[in-house]
């Protein structure tokens, strides 16, 4: 292997990150000094603070100058700075791999695995999950663990209502949720107690997502959560529909637990039975937990509701999931029969980002090896040595994190104490497989997925085994038992000698593998995250003299060493592989993991429903655990036509489709009109509310001309639909972004509010002023150049005004409806702008089409990747 030289300092956006998450701090910012690095508060906004990386150079009371890495001085003051106690990469490692040894039973041994430790943390190696880098030794208070799942809600108003305390509290100390619903009785069945009836298992989940929308708007971590439901379930439709009704449930991820038998009946097309249990059984209160089969096996009854096609339930799925992305699926029973638990400690849930299936009170416990660190130059492979050394000393880090952390809840330390579950993961998948020359999703790539996913998890098995024989196995381990899983039986089979380890030495973990995303962590390290490829090798960095194209650093080293070339094929991104592709890897690698997968299939724009559906069915004949999808432009309000959707109230004004602009006659009701576009701008008022409308206001007609302008903004196509009244423009209907996005939602409070004006009073050319007042307003990105530059939303809704006088005097003949082929207001899509990437300057990964708001750094660059939404400008991650 290559002599590599340790980088023990950051820069660019690797050392933002790596200072404002996981780097310890000094809460007594008094103590700054001139020539301390500092993190200065640069934009105090309450929603999107920005924060850079700087130098004190001088102070004067508590006012200080900061000059920032950009070079740009900022005024500030000791209360609004981030001092930090660690400033390089070494210090972390250096308090990482003495806490992670301290645990050690004695004075020799401590010494000896600060060393080891330390060994696995340089340079990266080892990349420790975000809460074990920023929490160890850093406070008493902090917990390790990223994500937990806690047990199904006793269904009862109190049992509830403890759920969702025990689910706050959690997210208040910075950890992801899931929870499964199917505890709770069905919407309308009786509620003796209070003569009533119950609002059903997906109203108390609004009640769950309400809440995580509350702690995200005031925590410093945004509250993660992940709802679940049996496919036997009663309330499973109104689930798999529910984000279809927007406001319900906004703040959490969505899956449909799905059993073999489920899956049967969609292969024969059979009936389905949903079912609950008899909630008058006297025993019900006490011993209904949620697990239907175990409520079977004490011979108590269920109760059927409701006989359904599975093949039509699994369509909607699929619909579903074509439509936004949601709901996941997750392969249940298959799961608990591959389980190592499946005998004491049956999965219920995963946590939000679906790569760790847990038991009611399991938690994760993460981090990465960092496979791009592995390439051995000389032999052109894999160094084997150092990678299986690095994997054995940290299955025994991540043990003892367990004996490391603080138990916030009893419940936690007794269940993670007693099954020692840990998840030992990796990043720079794709940076390595570039180095070999092997394409990702390729057939070779298969192969080589599976060699090296199952050397790890070989390696990990052993030194798990190793550490039982010294420490002693986890309390529940069974020998014969353990042995019987579906993933014990497939590595005992492959590795016998893995098997024969365990006989004679024990377990000393139940799990010990989770691929988890790694999006901040590997964007601090500077490396491809998680086992996804690249999402884009190109962008493009905005400096004083304007835009130019930068690459990925692999890309960059490829580019530098063969001057006009284009990349080889073997270099590839999430969205030119085929979501087949994507699939495949996934099972590959899944043969080799005890816990499951965070990963996206992203698929194209036109990818249909039926190709879905094939998608899906391949991940379970493959046997994954789990799928998401993200076809690109989902979640978007325009639902674009298949063969078995015909139902128009679902489609996006007619216009959506069109090339660039096309002139419409709108025909459709008011009701109808407005409900396809999320309740834009409802005038079709009752009496009483009119009433209090001034009487200046014009109410909408029942058909109304106009056009819609497709337009490229800084935050993805913009479809902005002007419809005129007398000849002049009195309505703007704004199509950007994804349903319950922030992008999505500030554009349809834009086209409410100038509706409104358009349509109040007549008080002069109200046209020209809306376009002198939103003409020009900027945000933090731009697109295009020239008289095509568009700065923000409201500058492209500007522009379209301008244009649209142009169009409808222009065209020949109103009601023939002519669709112009003009190229209005188009630019190419890589002058996206947006900032960041490993610098100070501006920048747009080409191809990256379907963004948000980041929730940290307020830019247009929030993309889903690893089933989890990344900033590719911040760092910031909804999973890390």
């Amino acid at each position: 292997m290559e002599t590599v030289q340790i980088k023990r300092t950051l820069d660019g956006l690797s050392e933002k990150i790596f200072l404002d998450r996981y780097a310890l701090k000094n809460a007594d910012t008094s103590q700054a000094k001139v020539g301390d690095t500092v993190l200065v508060l640069t934009k105090d906004d309450p929603k999107f603070p920005a924060k850079e990386v700087g130098e004190i150079i001088t102070r004067t009371g508590n006012k200080v100058t900061v000059k920032t890495r950009s070079g740009e001085v900022v005024e500030s003051s000791v209360e609004k700075l981030t001092l930090n106690i660690e400033k390089t990469p070494e210090q972390l490692w250096n308090r990482l791999a003495k806490a992670m040894a301290s645990v050690e039973a004695s004075p020799e041994k401590q010494k000896e695995w600060t060393d080891k430790f330390k060994y696995i943390l340089e340079d990266w190696k080892l990349v420790p999950g975000g809460r074990i880098a920023a929490g160890a030794d850093a406070s008493d208070e902090l917990t390790l663990f990223n994500c937990y799942v806690i047990p199904s809600p006793h269904d009862s108003r109190g049992g509830i209502m403890a759920t969702l305390s025990e689910m706050t509290e959690i997210m208040s100390r910075g950890g992801g949720v899931g929870i499964n619903l199917s505890s709770l009785r069905p919407r309308r069945s009786v509620v003796k107690g209070v003569n009533g009836s119950s609002s059903g298992a997906v109203s108390w989940g609004g009640l769950f997502s309400y809440t995580t929308g509350l702690i995200e708007q005031g925590g410093s971590r945004r509250g993660a959560l992940m709802l679940m439901i049996n496919d036997w379930h009663p309330d499973l439709v109104d689930f798999i529909t529910v984000k279809s009704t927007m406001g319900q449930i906004t703040n959490a991820n969505l899956s449909v637990c799905v059993s073999n038998g489920f899956m049967k009946a969609v292969k024969e097309d059979l009936e389905w039975e949903l079912v609950f249990p008899d909630t008058t059984d006297p025993e019900y209160n006490e011993k209904w937990d949620g697990n239907l089969d175990s409520w079977k096996q004490m011979g108590k009854a269920v109760k059927p509701y409701k006989t359904v096609k599975a093949r039509e339930v699994w369509h909607m799925i699929i619909e579903s999931a074509w439509k936004s992305a949601e709901p996941g699926v997750v392969f249940m029973e298959y799961y608990n029969q591959m389980s190592n638990s499946w005998y004491f400690n049956p999965i219920i849930c995963t946590n939000p980002c679906g790569e760790q299936g847990l038991p009611a009170w399991g938690v994760c416990n993460l981090s990465a090896v960092n496979l791009s660190k592995f390439y051995d130059v000389d032999k052109h492979d894999v160094d084997w040595d150092d990678l299986g050394k690095v994997v054995r000393y940290s299955t025994r880090f991540l043990d003892n994190v367990i004996d490391k952390t603080p138990y916030h809840f009893e419940e936690n330390r007794i269940n993670q104490q007693g099954e020692r579950r840990v998840g030992l993961g990796t990043m720079g998948l794709a940076e390595l497989m570039i180095k070999l020359k092997i394409r990702y999703g390729s057939p070779e790539s298969l192969v080589f997925l599976d060699k090296i996913y199952g050397f790890m998890a070989k390696e990990a098995y052993l030194a798990s085994a190793d550490i039982a024989e010294e420490k002693g196995s986890f309390t529940h381990f069974i020998e014969d038992k353990f042995l019987q899983s579906g993933f014990m039986k497939k590595m005992t089979m492959v590795f016998p000698e893995v098997g024969a380890a365990i006989k004679k030495k024990g377990m000393r973990n139940v799990t010990v593998i989770t691929q988890a995303p790694t999006g901040s962590t590997g964007t601090m390290v500077g490396t491809s995250t998680g086992i996804e490829p690249y999402f884009a090798f190109e962008y493009f960095r905005q400096s004083r003299l304007g835009f130019d194209k930068q690459y990925v650093p692999i890309a960059q080293e490829y580019k530098d060493q063969h001057p006009d070339e284009e990349l080889p094929d073997y270099f590839v991104t999430s969205m030119s592989l085929s979501a087949e592709d994507h699939i495949r890897a996934q099972a590959a690698i899944q043969t080799w993991v005890d816990s499951s997968i965070s990963k996206t299939a992203n698929c194209p724009a036109d990818f249909t429903v039926e190709e879905t559906k094939r998608l899906y069915e391949l991940a379970f004949d493959l046997g994954c655990k789990g799928v998401t999808i993200y076809r690109d432009g989902s979640r978007d309000v325009q639902v674009l036509s298949t063969e078995k959707k015909e139902d128009k109230k679902a489609e996006a004004p007619a216009a959506v489709a069109a090339p660039e602009v096309e002139f419409k006659a709108d025909v459709q009701d008011e009701a109808h009109t407005f409900a396809s576009l999320s309740n834009h701008l409802s005038v079709n008022v009752d009496a009483k509310t009119e009433q209090g409308f001034d009487k200046q206001y014009k109410r909408r007609p029942q058909i109304l001309r106009g056009a819609t302008y497709k337009v490229n903004t800084p935050f993805g196509m913009a479809y902005i639909t002007i419809n005129d009244m007398n000849g002049s423009p009195s309505e703007i209907f704004l199509n950007v972004g994804k349903a319950g996005s922030d992008v999505f939602a500030m554009s349809e409070a834009l086209g409410r509010v100038c509706s409104l004006f358009l349509r109040y009073g007549d008080h002069g050319d109200k046209v020209r002023l809306l376009v002198k007042h939103l003409k020009g307003i900027g945000g933090s990105g731009a697109i295009g150049f020239g008289n095509n530059r568009v700065e923000s939303i409201a500058d492209a809704v500007a522009k379209a005004l301008e244009q649209h006088d142009e169009v409808m005097n222009d065209r020949d003949d109103v009601e023939d409806f002519i669709t112009a082929t003009s190229e209005i207001l188009e630019t190419p899509a890589g002058a996206v702008t947006s900032s960041g990437y490993g610098g100070h300057g501006q920048f747009k990964p080409v191809g990256l089409n379907s963004k948000d708001l980041c929730p940290s750094c307020g830019s247009a660059s929030l993309v889903n990747s690893e089933g989890c939404k990344t900033c590719a400008n911040c760092g910031f991650s909804k999973c890390s």
